[in-house]
């Protein structure tokens, strides 16, 4: 909870959760943020049900740019700050699908001077960690782009990171489409089906290569997350939908997601603690 207090108390962005108020008296803890109508993006991509219909292409693009904003702030900023959790059910959405980071509980300073990383206890998300942070619990900004990955690969694909309800071999979502993301003939295996339609086949590839180099195992061939900004800044340009149909879809976009405010069920959490 200190954690949050510090960083939210001090860190100013569109795409971090705003920080209202708290109470910190005897034994009571308690944070108030702002009211973020539209839930977390977790309940979004994989919940099932009229409150969450499958969202657009240029929706989870919106999304994760604006996520993708959140995290290149906090990796900019004068200490730099690793989130160390970021996942689908930690992006938070208001009515019109932007993006703001919260939970900030994990959250470290960056090295500072001449040491590269932060030597810490593995905590996190099973599914979204680094390989290099569980296997030697050195955290970088690098950490980060990896989560990163997952989650724009959760996006892409409409699957979860981790799900042993998958056939043998698709349990972890990274080592069973890893190879397919820079495969033309094969990516659309790993595209959400529910997607089909509405994105060029240039885009849906240069989405897939950003996410295929995020997930880089050797975190020094990972993009930082201002290259990831500008990769997704052009995923966002005019042109990124089919020719055909382009003119209906422009017309109807504004009515793919008009549905009245509800109240999202809390997101479930695998907390990893090595």
């Amino acid at each position: 909870m200190q954690a949050e207090i510090n960083y939210l108390g001090q860190l100013h962005h569109p795409n971090l959760v705003k920080l209202i108020g708290y109470c910190l008296e005897d034994e009571h803890r308690l944070l108030v943020y702002e009211f973020m109508v539209r839930g977390s993006m977790e309940n979004h991509l994989f919940r099932r049900g009229s409150h969450f219909p499958p969202l657009s292409w240029g929706i989870r693009m919106k999304v994760a740019l604006g996520a993708a904003k959140g995290l290149a702030f906090l990796h900019n900023a004068k200490t730099q700050v690793i989130y160390r959790d970021f996942k689908t059910s930690n992006i938070l959405l208001d009515s019109n699908y932007n993006a703001k980071l919260s939970d900030f509980g994990l959250a470290r300073d960056g090295p500072t001077g001449d040491r590269s990383h932060v030597s810490t206890r593995v905590m996190g998300t099973y599914g979204y960690a680094a390989p290099e942070y569980l296997a030697t619990g050195h955290l970088t900004a690098k950490s980060d782009i990896y989560s990163f990955g997952v989650v724009l690969l959760e996006m892409l694909s409409g699957r979860r990171a981790i799900d042993n309800n998958r056939p043998s071999g698709e349990h972890n979502l990274v080592d069973w489409a890893k190879p397919y993301l820079t495969n033309k003939r094969r990516i659309f295996r790993v595209l959400d089906t529910r997607l089909q339609g509405q994105y060029s086949l240039t885009r849906a590839q240069e989405a897939a290569n950003l996410a295929h180099q995020c997930l880089a195992v050797e975190p020094k061939l990972r993009p930082s997350m201002d290259e990831v900004v500008t990769a997704l800044e052009k995923l966002q340009e005019k042109g990124d939908m089919p020719k055909r149909n382009q003119k209906e879809r422009r017309g109807n976009a504004h009515n793919r997601s008009n549905g009245k405010p509800t109240t999202y069920p809390k997101p479930s959490a695998s907390p990893l603690h090595v």
